[in-house]
């Protein structure tokens, strides 16, 4: 198949990509190679993409709105997954309007272009943020989703709901996949794994959140584009059953469906830490620090609606995770 990867320079998108191409899939990767974080970084993994014969990269904003329709008038893409987006809770604090344009400007772009080049499939990234102050656990996505606590919770909600009224009014089949706290190599400098891994190697102390409290179910990169690419797959359907008298947030008359993908063990902040520490063999200097604003204390994936609908089994250890990202950002920064 020909397939855009939006965010193809990104930490999903470069595994994502890679796999679809290891599988004879043709890919155009599209990414704007901003710098919220190191782009040199975005550089390397673009790097192990452009050497293939079947991948094609397209620098470009997805709230380009001229731009994506050309491209897609132009490349006729069988499938579609966007991954791009502007990715943070912390960062929606200091800077929503980043957000709304490639969230929910960008999002709207992908929809119009799927919609009048007849794509097959988008498959799209929302997060497990929508979830926001639910406290029910695990989080299912027959759950309401109605009390986001950041803009980038708010945002990926609002894809969803893009999504399922682009299902409805033109029967363009939509996924979302609601992402739990990835991780792995060539991961992103703003995520806990790769901060603390940098400062305990430099002798620095690292910030532990709600006191060390937090529980996160982290899940390894490898497993997740096995379901990105599962879902990918099986294409969306509308669902026969469906009750409109009682509708279920996570299914519809229209071919649209939201899944969890997530490793379905949710683990303590300190057991990760633990976790990074006995792969580095060195202890953490820990400043204990009170629950950021946007944050939330739990996440936990119940992933059966994945495991149903794709067969869907999260396979990585955080131990096995947690070492080989050790080992990839010793090799990568010759730490």
């Amino acid at each position: 198949m020909k397939i855009l990867v939006t965010g193809a320079a990104g930490f999903i998108g470069m595994h994502t990509s890679e796999r679809l191409l290891a599988r004879g899939d043709e890919v155009v990767g599209l990414d704007n190679l901003n710098d919220y974080y190191d782009p040199r970084l975005k550089d390397n993994r673009l790097a192990r993409l452009t050497p293939h014969p079947a991948f094609r990269f397209v620098k470009m904003d997805v709230a380009d709105r001229a731009g994506m329709e050309r491209l897609f008038a132009e490349e006729k893409f069988d499938r579609v997954i966007h991954l791009a987006a502007q990715a943070g809770v912390r960062y929606s604090l200091e800077n929503p309007q980043a957000y709304i344009d490639s969230n929910v400007v960008g999002f709207m772009n992908i929809l119009e272009g799927c919609r009048y080049s007849k794509v097959q499939h988008l498959v799209y990234a929302s997060s497990s943020s929508v979830y926001g102050g639910n406290t029910k656990m695990p989080f299912s996505e027959h759950d309401s989703v109605d009390h986001p606590v950041s803009i980038y919770a708010a945002t990926k909600k609002a894809n969803e709901l893009m999504a399922h009224t682009y299902s409805h009014l033109y029967g363009l089949p939509t996924t979302g996949l609601r992402f739990f706290t990835v991780y792995g190599p060539w991961g992103r400098p703003d995520m806990a794994l790769f901060l603390f891994t940098k400062a305990i190697l430099e002798g620095k102390p690292i910030n532990v959140f709600n006191h060390g409290r937090m529980k996160r179910d982290f899940t390894y990169v490898d497993d997740i584009v096995e379901g990105v690419i599962r879902t990918l797959d099986h294409v969306a359907e509308s669902d026969p059953g469906f009750n409109a008298d009682q509708p279920d947030p996570g299914r519809s008359k229209a071919p649209f469906r939201v899944f969890n993908i997530g490793n379905n063990n949710p683990v303590e902040l300190m057991g990760f830490v633990e976790a990074i520490e006995a792969a580095l063999g060195k202890t953490a200097e820990k400043n204990f620090m009170p629950l950021q604003d946007g944050d939330v204390p739990a996440t936990y994936a119940n992933t059966d609606e994945l495991n149903a609908w794709t067969g869907f089994v999260p396979a990585t250890s955080v131990a096995d995770g947690v070492g080989r990202f050790v080992a990839w950002y010793r090799a990568y920064y010759g730490a």
